[in-house]
């Protein structure tokens, strides 16, 4: 069957289940509005609330999006953008932010991803994702790390896109990264 693949990666009876209603409503901002979430972004916005990965360790690849309501998303990376504005749906994007990947500081910096070029399916490791996508706020920096890791330049539509089609490798890559986890985790309690 279509699932067979799909199943068999998460066969696991012991998963972690997911805090909530179950349903895309469990997704909607949980933070009051916030009219400007960059001020002290990673210290209001830790976790990202669809993976709860770090941002702060994950700064490279961090993203925030702000909601017309001014609810607003504070995420882990590309990946899990696409899920926040896929089940906002009803919610219009008043700013989405993406970080510098080219900057020397820690954190990167971020900029509106329509000021980015994206550097699309490049050899560098990103989050959450087989394919990468970083974002660049310089033309010149993004072309020197295309030259030396390969990839294609684009927009931040160009990224986006790449992102939804990507979704299904990307999962499954996820569940089985989660399941090895979890088996070594288990090894680790028995000895």
């Amino acid at each position: 069957s279509a699932l067979a693949g799909f199943a068999a990666t998460t066969t696991h009876a012991s998963a972690d289940s997911c805090a909530g209603d179950g349903t895309p409503a469990q997704f909607i901002p949980k933070k009051p509005a916030d009219a400007k979430p960059l001020d002290n972004e990673l210290q209001k916005y830790p976790k990202c609330p669809y993976c709860g990965m770090d941002r702060q360790e994950h700064h490279r690849s961090r993203m925030l999006v702000q909601y017309s309501d001014d609810l607003t998303d504070g995420v882990c990376s590309i990946h899990c953008l696409s899920l926040s504005l896929g089940v906002n749906i009803d919610r219009e994007p008043k700013n989405i932010w993406g970080p510098d990947y080219g900057a020397a500081t820690e954190p990167r910096p971020l900029a509106p991803v329509d000021t980015l070029i994206y550097l699309i399916g490049a050899d560098l490791k990103h989050a959450m994702t087989k394919k990468s996508k970083h974002s660049f706020a310089s033309a010149s920096v993004a072309k020197e790390f295309q030259a030396k890791h390969g990839g294609t330049l684009g927009n931040f539509n160009d990224a986006l896109r790449e992102s939804y089609l990507g979704m299904a490798d990307d999962v499954a890559m996820i569940r089985k990264n989660r399941e090895e986890r979890r088996k070594r985790a288990a090894e680790a309690k028995k000895s």
